[in-house]
């Protein structure tokens, strides 16, 4: 099973080489990894451009997609110009944990029936990385919920098997008004046409906490795309409603975010390059073991045929 990560980006100058970075530290590597730029006016193309020089064998690729300016075109063009059994959808500032690929594979390959798959996030530029990873997926797990228990996909960190998205490709909404969370509207599709969507907690990724410095009357105007979006879908339910939690998690870590992000600039520390770096360090050492035993594998073997 293959794994084609969409990247849509559009002035991710900040991030992208960092969510490339991470992106192409896998486990289980992916098959590519399509960034697709939406008319960015800052370097976002020449950083995607420099790292594919820097990194020729990672095969991360950099399309264009100028003809609408937003998400959702850009999602798709995204999706069908990819080439792998899964497409992988996460955001231009998110960072994928080592295993990511290798857990959404596993997780397609145990259930077979399984259409589209979700996990938690982590705020990896705000303190106590664990605990927000701990908060995350209960409210993934519990909240994120349609149609009597039905699983959300979650933007930042999602897959969805390439035969699903040719059954919904069509039927996703162009929401040009940009008014609703593209994510859910996409999840919905697959509910209403029947795909099953799971939800696995180790398929885990890194995301900027970013929305919570936008001003109050922006941010409760993105949460109002919770209900924007049902409203668009009468014939899907809902019993819980996430906008409620992260509207009262929003003063504190709205406060909190320019503290921490001033602590960081001050210690000259790169949360994005930190999240992962112990885990990364522990596959970079297995792989140097694994490396280092098939060599003696392969001495011990000489020495044999020597001898005889």
């Amino acid at each position: 099973m293959t794994v084609s990560i969409i990247i849509p980006a559009w002035n991710e100058a900040e991030h992208i080489a960092d969510c490339l970075m991470n992106a192409t530290r896998q486990t289980v590597a992916a098959k590519e990894i399509l960034v697709v730029d939406n008319k960015s006016t800052d370097n976002t193309m020449a950083i995607v451009k420099q790292f594919i020089a820097e990194n020729p064998d990672c095969n991360v690729k950099l399309l264009e997609q100028n003809e609408k300016q937003g998400l959702i075109p850009t999602r798709n063009y995204g999706f069908n110009h990819a080439i792998g059994d899964v497409y992988g959808r996460i955001d231009a500032d998110c960072m994928l944990r080592p295993d990511w690929v290798e857990r959404v594979t596993k997780t397609f390959a145990h259930d077979r029936s399984a259409m589209g798959v979700t996990g938690p996030v982590t705020y990896y530029d705000m303190p106590a990385a664990d605990i927000s990873l701990a908060g995350d997926n209960q409210i993934r797990r519990h909240v994120y919920k349609a149609d009597g228990g039905r699983t959300l996909l979650f933007g930042s960190n999602m897959a969805i098997r390439a035969k699903a998205w040719k059954v919904i490709k069509d039927q996703v909404c162009a929401d040009e008004e940009d008014l609703m969370h593209e994510d859910i509207d996409l999840s919905l599709h697959l509910i209403a046409n029947g795909l099953k969507t799971v939800y696995n907690p180790k398929v885990v990724v890194g995301m900027s906490a970013r929305r919570m410095d936008t001003s109050l009357p922006s941010f409760i105007n993105y949460m109002k795309r919770f209900k924007r979006t049902f409203d668009a879908h009468p014939g899907h339910t809902r019993t819980s409603r996430p906008e409620y939690i992260f509207t009262a998690l929003y003063p504190v870590l709205h406060a909190w975010y320019p503290v921490y992000q001033k602590q960081l600039h001050d210690t000259h520390i790169d949360p994005a390059r930190r999240i992962w770096f112990r885990k990364q360090m522990q596959l970079a050492r297995r792989r140097e073991l694994e490396t280092y035993s098939t060599y003696q594998a392969f001495e011990s073997q000489q020495r044999r045929q020597t001898k005889n």
